[in-house]
């Protein structure tokens, strides 16, 4: 039998919970033109030797040591308290901190949720126009929904969703956000009329959403950065949605390719081998 990947509870239970994020992977190591900018967006002059110090966290991010990051990020902002790019870098920690505990555990991962949500909040205060605190925000609400109630999930989809659109406004080619408004709109699709009546019956609105759009944001967050294993996870999962198991193999097996590039990669790649099998078994039958 088929492993079903479509759940049909709130649309944000498990929306965002393989996030991982995936983090912003799609900036490098070394600091872009945008980050330049951002560093110098607070109140205070950034030092060169100060610039570095935030440098170091992001390369002990990247080598996933989480710790290490979370030490460097924190002596950068007692330096730099109104710098907006190192609270969302922060909040992108943070999330991915949460994001290596099991989602069974779900009482562990909240502390580091919460944070992130305070960090990508105090980045846009500082400063709106960085896309990327919008991303870790929407991707911080949408695991934190995972212990809301039904009409509190439905009240952060908005939220959610207006971020994103925001970040994506900023820069059309961030591919975090391009992964999590895929799967958006995958849940979205995937709901049944039931739960639409409900979120109709408490909002009045409900944010719109269809598998097509989905596969065309999972393939544009794969162009703008290729080396993201969730990218092909999520759009592996949607083809197997659509039943489209072919297709689905052969994107699930492109991500078993893909460097390990933060923690919760490695149980995308165990339910990808997973999903593989049971897909095989599908197309022989």
């Amino acid at each position: 039998m088929i492993h079903k990947t479509t759940i049909p509870a709130g649309i944000v239970l498990t929306l965002f919970l393989s996030i991982l994020i995936s983090h912003n992977l799609s900036l490098s190591r070394q600091i872009s033109l945008n980050e330049a900018h951002a560093y110098s967006a607070g109140k205070k002059h950034v030092s060169s030797e100060s610039t570095k110090g935030l440098e170091k966290g992001d390369d002990a991010f990247y080598a996933l040591d989480y710790e290490t990051a979370d030490t460097l990020y924190r002596a950068f902002l007692e330096d730099n308290p109104d710098n907006a790019a190192v609270y969302w870098k922060l909040a992108r920690l943070y999330v991915s901190m949460g994001e290596a505990l099991p989602p069974e555990h779900t009482a562990d991962r909240h502390p580091y949720l919460k944070r992130a949500v305070e960090y990508a909040e105090r980045s846009i205060q500082l400063n709106d126009k960085l896309a990327e605190g919008h991303t870790w925000l929407a991707a911080s609400l949408g695991v934190l929904a995972d212990n809301a109630g039904p009409r509190e999930k439905i009240k952060r989809a908005n939220i959610i969703k207006s971020e994103l659109d925001r970040a994506l406004e900023l820069n059309p080619q961030d591919d975090i956000a391009l992964s999590i408004l895929g799967s958006f709109n995958r849940e979205i699709a995937s709901m049944g009329w039931m739960e639409k009546v409900f979120a109709k019956t408490f909002l009045g609105s409900l944010p719109k959403g269809s598998y097509e759009n989905a596969e065309i944001l999972f393939k544009k967050a794969i162009s703008s950065n290729p080396r993201v294993i969730r990218h092909y996870y999520e759009l592996g999962k949607l083809y197997i949605d659509l039943k489209r198991y072919e297709d689905a193999l052969l994107v699930l097996n492109e991500a078993l390719k893909k460097p390990i590039l933060m923690k919760s990669d490695t149980r995308r790649i165990k339910n990808s081998k997973i999903l593989i099998e049971e897909i095989s078994e599908k197309i022989e039958e």
